[in-house]
């Protein structure tokens, strides 16, 4: 077992707000954190049939008996019972009663911005990231982690990665999706979700997309909208800053998971990864998550986007820290190369130009595959195993 390290920011967002709701996959450890950072809660589980008849049947007396709090898990599994503890927590608002779980960010966050707007902390748990993940088992080279990718099952109870990933998506295909939306052809939609895993790091296509499978546009926009939901991936916007006309305006398809997304890519092991075609595409990937849960893990919204204009110059990642911007460029090779901090720089001069300019500045970082840290003029060197070692917020500084 090993303390995630989003605890603290659960434990104070509990001293601020009497609900505390707690999103992420299914599988990312949100039960164990929640239990783990409330050991003397009563936990419910909405999973459980009787239980969430229970909840569903009769809510007032389901709270009732819950009435010093609890924690909550799946309660998207009861769609009324936050409009139920809106009244209870106006009539008694001690903060940290009642923390909520979910596992559907479309349903949930819809049923409690609704009924719990302004009483209740959002936190968003991903699966582990890399220091949380090497706490539990050994990080051999980079291409071990990005292939097995970060659910705490894989690393604290040593499922075979292919093994326990593979249920998982069955799991979520038959099941969560049914949930979300009707889909007509579950063969069509697991066609969807692999030919999705193949644009990671690229440029959303929803024509390809519904094309590839015989789905037309406005079903592949829905589809992507019930993967983004279910955490499967994220679209990483362009950067809305001012920054000149001919900027690209479509988002990034990222997979939240590489190790989920190299077994949708049918990649069955590190060295057949190192090996393919995606692998700097999915390290890349790999990346961008990273940065997330090191943002999501101090309570942050992150705000993430990337850059690219019509001659194809772009920057993998760029990250708005209000005051100052900090642009990532990505690389899986081990060794640095001049080229590497091109695109950084074009960049840092476009912005430089906008109107306004960042007030802070532009700050350059080159994230790669090797085990060398350096500090240079204009640009940060990080070596991808002090990724977790990186002030990305800005708020160390």
């Amino acid at each position: 077992m090993i303390t995630r390290r989003i605890q603290p920011a659960l434990v104070d967002l509990a001293g601020s707000f009497p609900v505390v709701t707690v999103t992420g996959p299914r599988q990312s450890g949100k039960t164990t954190l929640c239990r783990m950072a409330f050991p003397d809660k009563p936990y419910v589980s909405l999973e459980d049939p009787d239980q969430r008849r229970y909840a569903l049947d009769d809510p007032r007396g389901f709270l009732g008996e819950l009435d010093r709090g609890a924690v909550l898990d799946e309660v998207q599994r009861a769609p009324e019972l936050p409009s139920y503890l809106q009244s209870m927590v106006d009539e008694d608002p001690t903060p940290g009663r009642f923390i909520l779980t979910g596992s559907q960010d479309l349903g949930l966050r819809s049923q409690v911005t609704q009924s719990l707007a302004g009483r209740t902390g959002l936190l968003t748990l991903l699966p582990l990231d890399l220091d949380e993940r090497t706490a539990l088992s050994p990080a051999e080279d980079l291409w071990q982690v990005v292939w097995e990718g970060g659910y705490p099952a894989i690393h604290h109870r040593g499922v075979p990665v292919p093994r326990w990933i593979g249920a998982y998506v069955d799991t979520y295909v038959e099941r969560d999706v049914r949930q979300l939306l009707s889909v007509g052809d579950l063969m069509a939609f697991r066609s969807f979700v692999e030919l999705a895993a193949t644009q990671t790091g690229n440029l959303v296509n929803l024509s390809g997309l519904g094309g590839g499978v015989g789905v037309s546009h406005n079903t592949a926009r829905s589809w992507l909208s019930v993967l983004e939901a279910g955490y499967l991936i994220h679209r990483l916007t362009p950067l809305h800053r001012n920054l000149g006309k001919r900027i690209v305006k479509s988002p990034k398809l990222h997979v939240v998971d590489t190790g989920l997304g190299c077994w949708l890519l049918g990649i069955r092991s590190p060295d057949e990864l190192r090996r393919h075609p995606l692998r700097g595409a999915l390290v890349e990937s790999w990346v961008v998550s990273e940065v997330r849960k090191a943002l999501l893990s101090r309570g942050l919204a992150p705000r993430l986007h990337h850059w690219r204009n019509h001659r194809g110059q772009e920057v993998d990642l760029v990250v708005d820290r209000g005051v100052d911007l900090l642009a990532v460029e990505v690389k899986s090779g081990a060794t640095l190369h001049r080229s590497f901090f091109t695109d950084l720089d074009r960049f840092a001069a476009v912005a430089r130009e906008a109107v306004p300019p960042p007030v802070g500045g532009i700050g350059r970082v080159l994230v790669y595959g090797g085990d060398q840290a350096q500090r240079r003029t204009a640009h940060d060197v990080v070596p991808w195993r002090q990724l977790q070692g990186y002030d990305w917020s800005g708020e160390d500084a």
